[in-house]
């Protein structure tokens, strides 16, 4: 598979690779959509190598976590592919779609939206699994069996959640100050009642995108080879908008291995992932050998 009319926006050299940016046509969106990935030396070498796909939180882009996290160059090392997608069609032209920071433009969520007007384009994950991932292989000979997923904050809902509604395509997954429970947030609240429809009577379309009623419905460990989170203690949304606690609790209910780490002093930005995306760098290397 490949992406229609995919256009090189910019190249970088980067510790022996290229970190690059594309834009392309979505089927799936409707949209012209961008993506950054990084290849590794080894990737341009030839080598069919693993790739992690890397979700931004709200109010990124594609060149959020390219630009910031610090992960090409052990990346590099480990010859890793990394991808980068947007967080949001853009451009649609919904009214109110650019109204708010944490609702529509820049905050996708990576779901199907169901509610109009939001479902003619907000697709971000038919898109991820349908068009983007698949056509990796294809554009540059990554390895489609070998793909792990992490993200942070909303990304780090969208990498919980697409791995346990999709086990079978992704191998491992970890999670940077995840939103652990949307159904409990505010976040979620604003997301889940415009794309999914209002509570009342959507608990299952609600519950299908929450990560800790998706563990907790679990009859088996869906990762037994461990789930990595890291969580900054003097992070502003962590009592209101987080809830790390109930991730933890729906891992213990069905005996997930989950390593979640609480850092004194740590919050919600780049500087903490910066310290801490290394290990979860090693943690899919480890997953995806």
């Amino acid at each position: 598979m490949s992406l229609d009319r995919m256009e090189l926006l910019s190249q970088h050299g980067c510790f022996g690779g290229q970190q690059r940016f594309y834009k392309h046509m979505s089927a799936e969106i409707g949209l012209p959509m961008r993506f950054g990935v990084y290849l590794p030396p080894a990737a341009l070498a030839g080598q069919r190598v693993p790739v992690v796909v890397c979700l931004a939180g709200l109010t990124c882009t594609e060149e959020t976590f390219a630009m910031k996290a610090g992960a090409q160059r052990l990346a590099a090392q480990l010859g890793l592919a990394l991808l980068m997608p947007d967080t949001s069609p853009r451009g649609a032209g919904v009214v109110g779609e650019d109204q708010h920071w944490d609702f529509g433009v820049g905050a996708g969520f990576y779901l199907d939206a169901t509610q109009a007007p939001w479902a003619g384009h907000w697709r971000m994950e038919s898109y991820l699994l349908k068009e983007l991932l698949p056509a990796m292989a294809t554009e540059f000979g990554l390895d489609g069996e070998r793909v792990g997923i992490l993200g942070h904050s909303m990304g780090g809902h969208g990498a919980l959640t697409l791995a346990l509604r999709h086990p079978a395509r992704f191998r491992s997954v970890s999670a940077l100050a995840p939103i652990c429970a949307p159904t409990q947030c505010p976040w979620g609240h604003t997301a889940f009642n415009g794309y999914l429809g209002q509570d009342e009577g959507h608990h299952a379309e609600w519950a299908a995108h929450d990560a800790s009623l998706l563990m907790a419905a679990k009859t088996a460990p869906p990762y037994p080879g461990g789930i990595l989170v890291d969580q900054g203690l003097d992070d502003k949304f962590l009592a209101e908008q987080l809830h790390p606690e109930a991730l933890e609790a729906a891992c213990a209910s069905v005996g997930q291995p989950l390593t979640l780490r609480r850092h004194a002093g740590q919050d919600h930005g780049y500087y903490f992932i910066a310290s801490v995306i290394d290990d979860h760098l090693r943690h899919h290397a480890s997953q995806l050998a």
